[in-house]
């Protein structure tokens, strides 16, 4: 199932996810062990002269398995760590994606995996995600069966986004259904990336999310659609929607920041409204997706158009839930392209558990 929330009760207060509590940094860019599940999620493109740009998705996930944090001895499985990675090679219509799952003592001191406390560093053997002392972020993962290497650093160009309330955001209408949740949009990236053995510079854009929660999905939701997007003139867009069985939005919410890391004007559900306009089949899974979107926000109307259908992740089979993440187009409402980034779908082919 995908990384998620175990029945734990052994969570540390100082990491549980509460209405009011301000984040400081940078102790939350680091782990919170106490909470069911976390993640650090890095999305963006690589430009390439006269090609299209390539996609890339790096996500390191923790979760917390419910053992109690006394059970003697370094190998009792506190957490989980799962990290996914994925390119999407559009000019030659290719998606590689790959993945690694260990479990975790909670140690810090643990040298194969282990997730910080202190600020971003979280790693998996030799995949790595780190935020140094002036704030740039560096990402590490080689894949050798999917001829994947990917070596990323991320620079910010704008101060942190915190979504919704001063970065408590609601996923539902219960007070328990929140997560403390940040983004970093607009991340300047250089990147060294080697595909079956051939190696490439790039520039690029990214976005980076962190998000840690107790218990994500209200009552009747089977997934969520998502989406994270840089703006052309500098402004960022955050939309979500948690999903239904029906397709139904059961709660919806997002954000819009003007360039320049101004005010951040939060939406509420009843004024988000996503409407897919086309569907791609997965001749993997079988599930259908929509991979072109009207999303109605208080910013304005916007159309996501995925760059290329077959971003699929996981499989029959996987470590984690299949879902669908990929890079995309923003339009605004006459058509225009006003900018880029990143889709994500969960619970198409089963609902998603996280619990």
């Amino acid at each position: 199932a995908w990384p998620g929330l175990s029945g734990a009760t052994d969570a540390a207060h100082e990491d549980s996810v509460r209405p009011g509590r301000l984040l400081q940094f940078p102790r939350d860019h680091g782990a919170h062990p106490g909470a069911g599940i976390e993640w650090w999620y890095a999305t963006g493109w690589l430009d390439r002269a006269n090609a299209a740009p390539i996609g890339f998705q790096i996500t390191f996930f923790r979760q917390r398995t419910g053992l109690a944090a006394d059970l003697p001895g370094r190998f009792a499985p506190r957490q989980l760590l799962f990290a996914h990675a994925a390119i999407s090679d559009v000019d030659a219509g290719r998606h590689r994606h790959a993945q690694r799952m260990v479990r975790w003592s909670a140690d810090e001191r643990a040298a194969d995996a282990r997730a910080l406390m202190r600020d971003t560093d979280v790693s998996i053997g030799h995949w790595r995600l780190m935020r140094d002392s002036t704030s740039t972020y560096r990402a590490t993962m080689a894949a050798d069966e999917a001829g994947l290497q990917l070596d990323l650093t991320l620079r910010p160009t704008q101060p942190l986004l915190l979504q919704g309330q001063a970065g408590t955001s609601q996923k539902g209408p219960s007070i328990a259904q929140m997560s403390h949740y940040y983004s970093q949009p607009h991340l300047a990236v250089q990147a060294r990336l080697v595909l079956d053995g051939k190696a490439s510079q790039h520039t690029g854009t990214a976005w980076l999310d962190h998000e840690w929660s107790d218990s994500l999905m209200p009552d009747g939701a089977v997934g969520w659609d998502w989406i994270g997007m840089n703006l052309r003139d500098g402004a960022a867009l955050t939309a979500f929607r948690l999903r239904g069985p029906s397709g139904g939005t059961v709660w919806s919410g997002g954000s819009y920041r003007a360039r320049g890391g101004g005010e951040v004007q939060s939406f509420a559900a009843a004024d988000m409204r996503f409407t897919p306009l086309r569907t791609w089949l997965s001749p993997t899974t079988g599930a259908r997706y929509p991979v072109q979107w009207r999303i109605d926000t208080p910013a304005g109307a916007f159309e996501v158009r995925a760059v290329m259908d077959a971003q699929e992740l996981g499989g029959r089979g996987s470590l984690a839930a299949v879902y669908w993440e990929g890079l995309s187009d923003l339009l605004d409402a006459g058509g225009a392209p006003v900018g880029r980034g990143y889709l994500e779908m969960t619970g198409y082919v089963e609902p998603l558990r996280l619990g």
